[in-house]
């Protein structure tokens, strides 16, 4: 088995506490509460007590997500970024997320923007990751400059996602410096695979055209032993009545076709 996790987004209906009750039945590891989710992060929950709810239930909170456009560097980015550090710090948080600007405003260089968030995290348990989108529009496309920038300022981690490491169309796949895997797949054969059909992301199905099981496979030879989490966008998947079935055959499908 590997190690499951489950993204609050695949299951955003549910109240906080019913989405851990989901990620426990289902053998997870740990969870990723979210507060883009149109209401409060744990639902209003106080951070200590949700990072306990979770705890008492064999769950990590593996990260909490997340600060978008990390690399508009202004004061409310700053303030944003040290405002999640610190719910995240509370919760017992392991990580918090950091995406990328996609929508064309000027950015930081890379570096620049790591350079200005790393001492916000000096003395900080909570760990910031980066996670690289593979729109055309995105200002961190693929993973060698974040490597690269990585290697020169301490402290962050990568996320990896099998739908847009598909469609950004890179190769390497770096399972040493990866802190997190996000799994989600698409099925439509006609679908042309570009960030059109990010909001699309379903669970991993036997006709998937991410290659969720190569990359998986991929990663566990690479020596990746953090979890593989499922972050799906639609709700086809939000809103299924089968829903814990459904997400417990598609890992058990990944698990199957990877081992």
């Amino acid at each position: 088995m590997i190690n499951r996790a489950l993204n609050q987004k695949t299951a955003r209906n549910l109240a906080y506490e019913a989405f851990l009750d989901l990620a426990a039945r289902l053998d997870c590891v740990g969870v990723e509460p979210r507060d883009d989710l149109g209401r409060p992060m744990f639902d209003g929950i106080a951070p200590d007590l949700a990072g306990r709810m979770a705890r008492d239930r064999g769950l990590r909170l593996l990260g909490v997500s997340e600060v978008y456009g990390f690399n508009v560097w202004d004061a409310a980015r700053e303030a944003e970024i040290c405002a999640l550090r610190d719910l995240a710090e509370a919760a017992g948080a392991e990580t918090l997320s950091l995406i990328p600007c996609v929508d064309g405003r000027e950015v930081l260089p890379l570096e620049e923007a790591m350079a200005r968030i790393a001492p916000l995290f000096e003395g900080a348990a909570v760990r910031p990751l980066i996670e690289p989108i593979g729109f055309v529009t995105s200002s961190l496309r693929t993973k060698r400059p974040l490597i690269e920038a990585m290697a020169r300022i301490g402290g962050f981690g990568m996320v990896h996602d099998t739908f847009q490491h598909v469609i950004s169309g890179q190769a390497e796949l770096f399972p040493a410096q990866t802190s997190m895997v996000h799994i989600s797949g698409i099925s439509d054969p006609e679908a042309a695979l570009d960030d059109a059909d990010d909001a699309r992301r379903l669970l991993v199905e036997a006709q998937d055209r991410c290659g969720n099981a190569t990359q998986v496979r991929a990663f566990l030879d690479g020596g990746y032993a953090g979890a593989f989490s499922f972050e799906c966008t639609t709700a086809e998947v939000w809103d299924r009545p089968d829903l814990e079935a459904a997400i417990r055959a598609s890992f058990e499908l990944i698990e199957a076709a990877a081992a």
